[in-house]
Protein backbone atom coordinates (compact mmCIF):
# COMPACT_ATOMS: atom_id res chain seq x y z
CA UNK A 1 0.00 0.00 0.00
CA UNK A 2 1.67 3.23 -1.16
CA UNK A 3 1.26 6.67 0.39
CA UNK A 4 -1.05 7.55 -2.50
CA UNK A 5 -3.55 4.85 -1.55
CA UNK A 6 -4.68 7.01 1.38
CA UNK A 7 -5.83 9.76 -1.03
CA UNK A 8 -9.54 9.48 -1.79
CA UNK A 9 -11.18 10.62 -5.02
CA UNK A 10 -8.23 12.62 -6.38
CA UNK A 11 -6.82 10.38 -9.11
CA UNK A 12 -5.92 13.19 -11.57
CA UNK A 13 -4.00 15.04 -8.87
CA UNK A 14 -2.27 11.86 -7.71
CA UNK A 15 -1.23 11.15 -11.31
CA UNK A 16 0.17 14.67 -11.60
CA UNK A 17 2.17 14.52 -8.38
CA UNK A 18 3.49 11.02 -9.06
CA UNK A 19 4.69 12.14 -12.48
CA UNK A 20 6.27 15.22 -10.89
CA UNK A 21 8.20 13.07 -8.43
CA UNK A 22 9.39 10.81 -11.24
CA UNK A 23 10.57 13.72 -13.33
CA UNK A 24 12.87 15.02 -10.60
CA UNK A 25 13.57 18.27 -12.43
CA UNK A 26 13.48 21.91 -11.21
CA UNK A 27 10.19 23.65 -11.87
CA UNK A 28 10.66 27.31 -11.05
CA UNK A 29 9.15 28.25 -14.42
CA UNK A 30 5.85 26.60 -13.44
CA UNK A 31 5.18 28.66 -10.32
CA UNK A 32 1.91 30.52 -10.44
CA UNK A 33 0.30 27.92 -12.70
CA UNK A 34 -3.13 26.57 -11.78
CA UNK A 35 -3.44 22.80 -12.14
CA UNK A 36 -6.38 20.54 -11.41
CA UNK A 37 -4.60 17.29 -12.20
CA UNK A 38 -6.41 16.81 -15.52
CA UNK A 39 -3.79 18.82 -17.39
CA UNK A 40 -0.71 16.80 -16.48
CA UNK A 41 2.26 18.17 -18.46
CA UNK A 42 4.42 15.84 -20.53
CA UNK A 43 7.46 16.66 -18.40
CA UNK A 44 6.26 17.86 -15.00
CA UNK A 45 8.86 19.43 -12.76
CA UNK A 46 9.49 19.82 -9.05
CA UNK A 47 8.67 23.38 -8.13
CA UNK A 48 9.83 24.43 -4.68
CA UNK A 49 6.66 26.27 -3.65
CA UNK A 50 3.24 24.64 -3.91
CA UNK A 51 -0.30 25.66 -2.97
CA UNK A 52 -2.63 22.70 -2.49
CA UNK A 53 -6.24 23.85 -2.51
CA UNK A 54 -9.42 21.97 -1.71
CA UNK A 55 -12.66 22.33 0.27
CA UNK A 56 -12.81 21.08 3.87
CA UNK A 57 -12.62 17.30 3.96
CA UNK A 58 -11.11 16.93 0.49
CA UNK A 59 -7.82 15.72 1.98
CA UNK A 60 -5.47 18.58 1.15
CA UNK A 61 -3.26 18.00 4.22
CA UNK A 62 -3.12 14.28 3.46
CA UNK A 63 -2.13 15.05 -0.14
CA UNK A 64 0.66 17.31 1.15
CA UNK A 65 2.02 14.57 3.42
CA UNK A 66 1.79 11.93 0.68
CA UNK A 67 3.61 14.24 -1.74
CA UNK A 68 6.30 14.92 0.87
CA UNK A 69 6.74 11.20 1.50
CA UNK A 70 6.99 10.48 -2.22
CA UNK A 71 9.64 13.18 -2.62
CA UNK A 72 11.74 11.87 0.27
CA UNK A 73 11.22 8.11 -0.16
CA UNK A 74 13.89 6.29 -2.22
CA UNK A 75 11.05 4.37 -3.92
CA UNK A 76 8.78 7.34 -4.56
CA UNK A 77 6.32 6.82 -1.73
CA UNK A 78 6.22 3.08 -1.14
CA UNK A 79 4.27 3.58 2.10
CA UNK A 80 6.13 0.83 3.98
CA UNK A 81 9.66 2.14 4.54
CA UNK A 82 10.65 4.08 7.70
CA UNK A 83 10.79 7.34 5.72
CA UNK A 84 7.19 7.05 4.54
CA UNK A 85 5.89 5.94 7.93
CA UNK A 86 7.67 8.77 9.74
CA UNK A 87 6.43 11.44 7.36
CA UNK A 88 2.81 10.26 7.42
CA UNK A 89 3.00 10.40 11.25
CA UNK A 90 4.71 13.85 11.28
CA UNK A 91 7.86 12.35 12.82
CA UNK A 92 10.50 12.83 10.11
CA UNK A 93 13.36 15.25 10.97
CA UNK A 94 13.40 16.82 7.51
CA UNK A 95 9.63 17.37 7.18
CA UNK A 96 8.06 20.05 9.36
CA UNK A 97 4.28 20.42 9.65
CA UNK A 98 2.63 23.55 11.02
CA UNK A 99 -0.94 23.04 12.15
CA UNK A 100 -2.59 25.49 14.49
CA UNK A 101 -5.28 25.28 17.16
CA UNK A 102 -5.59 29.05 17.09
CA UNK A 103 -7.68 31.34 14.90
CA UNK A 104 -4.56 32.67 13.17
CA UNK A 105 -1.00 31.51 12.51
CA UNK A 106 1.37 33.79 14.39
CA UNK A 107 4.29 35.67 12.91
CA UNK A 108 6.65 33.96 15.40
CA UNK A 109 5.56 30.53 14.14
CA UNK A 110 6.35 31.55 10.57
CA UNK A 111 9.72 32.99 11.52
CA UNK A 112 10.58 29.70 13.22
CA UNK A 113 9.63 27.81 10.04
CA UNK A 114 11.77 30.12 7.94
CA UNK A 115 14.76 29.45 10.21
CA UNK A 116 14.17 25.70 9.77
CA UNK A 117 13.82 26.06 6.00
CA UNK A 118 17.31 27.55 5.70
CA UNK A 119 18.87 24.38 7.15
CA UNK A 120 20.13 21.64 4.86
CA UNK A 121 18.21 18.34 5.11
CA UNK A 122 19.70 15.85 7.55
CA UNK A 123 18.83 12.46 6.05
CA UNK A 124 16.61 13.07 3.00
CA UNK A 125 16.94 14.80 -0.37
CA UNK A 126 14.73 17.73 0.65
CA UNK A 127 13.76 19.80 3.67
CA UNK A 128 9.99 20.07 3.32
CA UNK A 129 7.77 22.57 5.15
CA UNK A 130 4.01 21.89 5.22
CA UNK A 131 1.70 24.67 6.40
CA UNK A 132 -1.90 23.63 6.96
CA UNK A 133 -4.53 26.37 6.67
CA UNK A 134 -2.18 29.02 5.32
CA UNK A 135 -5.31 31.15 4.84
CA UNK A 136 -5.23 31.76 8.61
CA UNK A 137 -2.24 34.06 8.29
CA UNK A 138 -2.71 37.79 8.69
CA UNK A 139 -1.30 39.90 5.86
CA UNK A 140 1.80 41.00 7.77
CA UNK A 141 2.57 37.36 8.60
CA UNK A 142 2.13 36.36 4.96
CA UNK A 143 4.56 39.10 3.94
CA UNK A 144 7.22 37.55 6.20
CA UNK A 145 6.70 34.22 4.41
CA UNK A 146 6.67 35.76 0.94
CA UNK A 147 10.41 36.13 0.44
CA UNK A 148 11.06 32.48 1.33
CA UNK A 149 8.34 31.32 -1.04
CA UNK A 150 9.80 33.49 -3.79
CA UNK A 151 13.41 32.42 -3.21
CA UNK A 152 13.45 29.16 -1.25
CA UNK A 153 16.68 27.63 -0.04
CA UNK A 154 18.18 25.26 -2.65
CA UNK A 155 17.04 22.08 -0.87
CA UNK A 156 13.73 23.31 0.57
CA UNK A 157 10.18 22.68 -0.70
CA UNK A 158 7.16 24.56 0.69
CA UNK A 159 3.75 22.87 0.62
CA UNK A 160 0.98 25.31 1.56
CA UNK A 161 -2.63 24.21 2.08
CA UNK A 162 -5.76 26.37 1.81
CA UNK A 163 -9.45 25.97 0.93
CA UNK A 164 -8.92 27.88 -2.33
CA UNK A 165 -6.29 30.01 -4.03
CA UNK A 166 -8.54 33.03 -3.46
CA UNK A 167 -8.06 32.61 0.29
CA UNK A 168 -4.38 33.60 0.10
CA UNK A 169 -2.76 36.82 -1.07
CA UNK A 170 -2.14 37.23 -4.83
CA UNK A 171 1.58 37.61 -4.10
CA UNK A 172 1.63 34.07 -2.68
CA UNK A 173 -0.55 32.65 -5.48
CA UNK A 174 1.72 34.04 -8.17
CA UNK A 175 4.80 32.43 -6.64
CA UNK A 176 3.43 28.93 -6.13
CA UNK A 177 2.37 26.04 -8.28
CA UNK A 178 -1.34 25.59 -7.57
CA UNK A 179 -3.01 22.19 -7.38
CA UNK A 180 -6.80 22.12 -7.01
CA UNK A 181 -8.50 19.15 -5.37
CA UNK A 182 -12.06 18.09 -6.19
CA UNK A 183 -14.84 17.28 -3.73
CA UNK A 184 -14.52 13.49 -3.36
CA UNK A 185 -17.41 11.51 -4.84
CA UNK A 186 -19.69 9.64 -2.45
CA UNK A 187 -18.84 6.29 -4.09
CA UNK A 188 -15.09 6.92 -3.63
CA UNK A 189 -15.54 7.76 0.04
CA UNK A 190 -17.72 4.68 0.56
CA UNK A 191 -15.09 2.45 -1.07
CA UNK A 192 -12.43 4.00 1.16
CA UNK A 193 -14.48 3.30 4.29
CA UNK A 194 -15.02 -0.32 3.27
CA UNK A 195 -11.32 -0.91 2.58
CA UNK A 196 -9.82 1.07 5.47
CA UNK A 197 -12.32 0.54 8.27
CA UNK A 198 -13.83 -2.75 7.15
CA UNK A 199 -17.41 -1.52 7.53
CA UNK A 200 -20.19 -3.09 5.48
CA UNK A 201 -21.25 -1.59 2.15
CA UNK A 202 -24.60 -0.25 3.42
CA UNK A 203 -23.04 1.54 6.41
CA UNK A 204 -20.23 2.92 4.26
CA UNK A 205 -22.67 4.23 1.66
CA UNK A 206 -24.82 5.95 4.30
CA UNK A 207 -21.86 7.52 6.12
CA UNK A 208 -20.38 8.75 2.84
CA UNK A 209 -23.71 10.26 1.77
CA UNK A 210 -24.28 12.04 5.08
CA UNK A 211 -20.70 13.37 5.14
CA UNK A 212 -21.34 15.39 1.95
CA UNK A 213 -17.88 14.87 0.48
CA UNK A 214 -15.95 15.32 3.74
CA UNK A 215 -13.65 12.32 4.24
CA UNK A 216 -12.91 13.02 7.89
CA UNK A 217 -16.58 13.31 8.81
CA UNK A 218 -17.40 10.11 6.90
CA UNK A 219 -14.70 8.31 8.87
CA UNK A 220 -16.09 9.76 12.10
CA UNK A 221 -19.61 8.56 11.32
CA UNK A 222 -18.34 5.09 10.42
CA UNK A 223 -16.37 4.81 13.67
CA UNK A 224 -18.62 6.63 16.14
CA UNK A 225 -22.26 5.63 16.45
CA UNK A 226 -22.85 8.50 18.87
CA UNK A 227 -21.71 11.10 16.33
CA UNK A 228 -24.15 9.61 13.82
CA UNK A 229 -26.92 9.64 16.45
CA UNK A 230 -26.16 13.30 17.24
CA UNK A 231 -26.54 14.13 13.56
CA UNK A 232 -29.88 12.31 13.35
CA UNK A 233 -31.05 14.19 16.46
CA UNK A 234 -30.23 17.55 14.87
CA UNK A 235 -32.09 16.72 11.64
CA UNK A 236 -35.17 15.51 13.49
CA UNK A 237 -34.99 18.48 15.86
CA UNK A 238 -34.89 21.03 13.04
CA UNK A 239 -37.75 19.33 11.21
CA UNK A 240 -39.82 19.53 14.40
CA UNK A 241 -39.25 23.16 15.33
CA UNK A 242 -42.67 24.57 16.25
CA UNK A 243 -42.02 26.87 19.23
CA UNK A 244 -39.23 29.07 20.51
CA UNK A 245 -38.77 26.67 23.41
CA UNK A 246 -37.97 23.92 20.86
CA UNK A 247 -35.21 26.14 19.44
CA UNK A 248 -33.76 26.86 22.89
CA UNK A 249 -33.71 23.17 23.87
CA UNK A 250 -32.15 22.06 20.56
CA UNK A 251 -29.51 24.82 20.75
CA UNK A 252 -28.55 23.73 24.27
CA UNK A 253 -28.32 20.11 23.15
CA UNK A 254 -26.05 21.03 20.21
CA UNK A 255 -23.73 23.11 22.40
CA UNK A 256 -23.56 20.39 25.06
CA UNK A 257 -22.79 17.71 22.47
CA UNK A 258 -20.08 19.86 20.87
CA UNK A 259 -18.45 20.56 24.23
CA UNK A 260 -18.63 16.91 25.24
CA UNK A 261 -17.07 15.68 21.99
CA UNK A 262 -14.38 18.36 22.05
CA UNK A 263 -13.38 17.66 25.65
CA UNK A 264 -13.18 13.91 25.06
CA UNK A 265 -11.07 14.35 21.93
CA UNK A 266 -8.68 16.85 23.49
CA UNK A 267 -8.30 14.70 26.63
CA UNK A 268 -7.41 11.72 24.45
CA UNK A 269 -4.93 13.81 22.47
CA UNK A 270 -3.22 15.01 25.68
CA UNK A 271 -2.94 11.42 26.94
CA UNK A 272 -1.36 10.34 23.64
CA UNK A 273 1.10 13.24 23.73
CA UNK A 274 2.06 12.47 27.32
CA UNK A 275 2.59 8.79 26.46
CA UNK A 276 4.76 9.80 23.49
CA UNK A 277 6.77 12.12 25.75
CA UNK A 278 7.39 9.25 28.18
CA UNK A 279 8.41 6.91 25.36
CA UNK A 280 10.82 9.44 23.85
CA UNK A 281 12.46 9.97 27.22
CA UNK A 282 12.63 6.27 28.12
CA UNK A 283 10.10 6.50 30.94
CA UNK A 284 7.80 3.61 31.76
CA UNK A 285 4.14 4.23 32.45
CA UNK A 286 3.76 5.49 36.01
CA UNK A 287 7.50 6.11 36.42
CA UNK A 288 8.32 9.30 38.27
CA UNK A 289 9.37 12.19 36.05
CA UNK A 290 12.65 13.83 36.90
CA UNK A 291 12.69 17.55 37.87
CA UNK A 292 14.54 18.37 34.63
CA UNK A 293 11.64 17.00 32.55
CA UNK A 294 8.69 18.06 34.70
CA UNK A 295 8.23 21.47 33.13
CA UNK A 296 8.12 20.08 29.57
CA UNK A 297 5.82 17.23 30.59
CA UNK A 298 3.28 19.39 32.38
CA UNK A 299 3.27 21.88 29.49
CA UNK A 300 1.57 19.19 27.38
CA UNK A 301 -1.57 19.32 29.53
CA UNK A 302 -1.41 22.99 30.47
CA UNK A 303 -4.89 24.20 31.41
CA UNK A 304 -4.89 27.29 29.19
CA UNK A 305 -3.74 25.27 26.20
CA UNK A 306 -6.30 22.52 26.81
CA UNK A 307 -9.07 25.09 27.19
CA UNK A 308 -8.06 26.85 23.98
CA UNK A 309 -7.90 23.58 22.04
CA UNK A 310 -11.26 22.48 23.42
CA UNK A 311 -12.91 25.79 22.51
CA UNK A 312 -11.50 25.70 19.00
CA UNK A 313 -12.55 22.08 18.47
CA UNK A 314 -16.04 22.64 19.87
CA UNK A 315 -16.53 25.43 17.31
CA UNK A 316 -15.38 23.10 14.55
CA UNK A 317 -17.96 20.56 15.72
CA UNK A 318 -20.67 23.24 15.80
CA UNK A 319 -19.66 24.16 12.25
CA UNK A 320 -20.26 20.52 11.30
CA UNK A 321 -23.68 20.72 12.96
CA UNK A 322 -24.47 23.79 10.83
CA UNK A 323 -23.50 21.82 7.74
CA UNK A 324 -26.02 19.19 8.81
CA UNK A 325 -28.75 21.84 9.06
CA UNK A 326 -27.72 23.20 5.66
CA UNK A 327 -28.24 19.74 4.17
CA UNK A 328 -31.92 19.85 5.15
CA UNK A 329 -32.55 23.02 3.15
CA UNK A 330 -30.35 21.78 0.33
CA UNK A 331 -32.63 18.73 0.07
CA UNK A 332 -35.72 20.92 0.37
CA UNK A 333 -34.49 23.12 -2.48
CA UNK A 334 -33.98 20.05 -4.67
CA UNK A 335 -37.59 19.03 -4.04
CA UNK A 336 -38.80 22.57 -4.77
CA UNK A 337 -37.00 22.49 -8.12
CA UNK A 338 -37.82 18.92 -9.06
CA UNK A 339 -34.13 17.98 -9.08
CA UNK A 340 -34.20 15.08 -6.65
CA UNK A 341 -33.62 12.50 -9.37
CA UNK A 342 -30.66 14.44 -10.74
CA UNK A 343 -28.70 15.14 -7.54
CA UNK A 344 -30.25 12.88 -4.92
CA UNK A 345 -31.18 13.72 -1.35
CA UNK A 346 -28.66 13.66 1.46
CA UNK A 347 -31.18 12.98 4.21
CA UNK A 348 -32.98 10.07 2.58
CA UNK A 349 -34.13 8.73 5.95
CA UNK A 350 -36.09 11.96 6.50
CA UNK A 351 -37.50 12.36 2.99
CA UNK A 352 -41.16 12.39 4.05
CA UNK A 353 -40.66 15.10 6.69
CA UNK A 354 -38.54 17.22 4.34
CA UNK A 355 -41.20 16.89 1.62
CA UNK A 356 -43.82 18.09 4.10
CA UNK A 357 -41.60 21.03 5.05
CA UNK A 358 -41.10 21.92 1.37
CA UNK A 359 -44.88 22.36 1.09
CA UNK A 360 -44.95 24.64 4.12
CA UNK A 361 -42.26 27.17 3.10
CA UNK A 362 -41.54 28.93 -0.17
CA UNK A 363 -38.40 28.78 -2.26
CA UNK A 364 -37.55 32.31 -1.14
CA UNK A 365 -37.84 31.30 2.53
CA UNK A 366 -35.64 28.26 1.99
CA UNK A 367 -32.97 30.49 0.45
CA UNK A 368 -33.34 32.96 3.33
CA UNK A 369 -32.85 30.10 5.79
CA UNK A 370 -29.62 29.08 4.06
CA UNK A 371 -28.44 32.69 4.36
CA UNK A 372 -29.28 32.62 8.08
CA UNK A 373 -27.14 29.51 8.53
CA UNK A 374 -24.21 31.25 6.83
CA UNK A 375 -24.68 34.24 9.14
CA UNK A 376 -24.61 31.95 12.17
CA UNK A 377 -21.41 30.34 10.89
CA UNK A 378 -19.72 33.73 10.56
CA UNK A 379 -20.83 34.74 14.06
CA UNK A 380 -19.34 31.58 15.52
CA UNK A 381 -16.10 32.20 13.64
CA UNK A 382 -15.95 35.65 15.24
CA UNK A 383 -16.39 34.20 18.75
CA UNK A 384 -20.09 34.82 19.16
CA UNK A 385 -21.76 33.02 22.06
CA UNK A 386 -22.59 29.54 20.67
CA UNK A 387 -25.78 29.26 22.70
CA UNK A 388 -27.11 32.67 21.63
CA UNK A 389 -26.05 32.24 18.00
CA UNK A 390 -27.79 28.87 17.71
CA UNK A 391 -30.90 30.03 19.55
CA UNK A 392 -31.22 32.95 17.12
CA UNK A 393 -30.67 30.72 14.11
CA UNK A 394 -33.06 27.96 15.13
CA UNK A 395 -35.74 30.46 16.12
CA UNK A 396 -35.56 31.94 12.62
CA UNK A 397 -36.16 28.48 11.12
CA UNK A 398 -39.48 27.92 12.91
CA UNK A 399 -42.44 27.56 10.56
CA UNK A 400 -45.46 29.38 12.00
Amino acid sequence: MTVWDSIVGQKPVVDLLRATVRSGRSGADLTGSDLTGSDVPDSPAIAQSWLICGPPGSGRSQVARAFAAALECPRGGCGTCPVCRQIMKDEHPDVTVLATNKITISIDQVRSLIADSEQMPVTAPWRIIIIEDVDRMLERTTNVLLKEIEEPAPKTIWLLCAPSSQDVLPTIRSRTRIVNLAVPQTRDIASFLVSSLEVDQATAARCARLAQGHIGIARLYARDDQALADRDEIVVGVLNLHRTSDAVVLAASMVDNANRQAKAEVDQAVMREQAEFRALNGLAEGEKISPALKSAYHAIGKKDDVRRRTTRLSRDILDRFLTTITSIYRDLTLIHNGAEEVSGLINLENRAAITDLSAAISRQQAIANLASIDTARRRLMHNGSPQLVLEALLSSLIVY
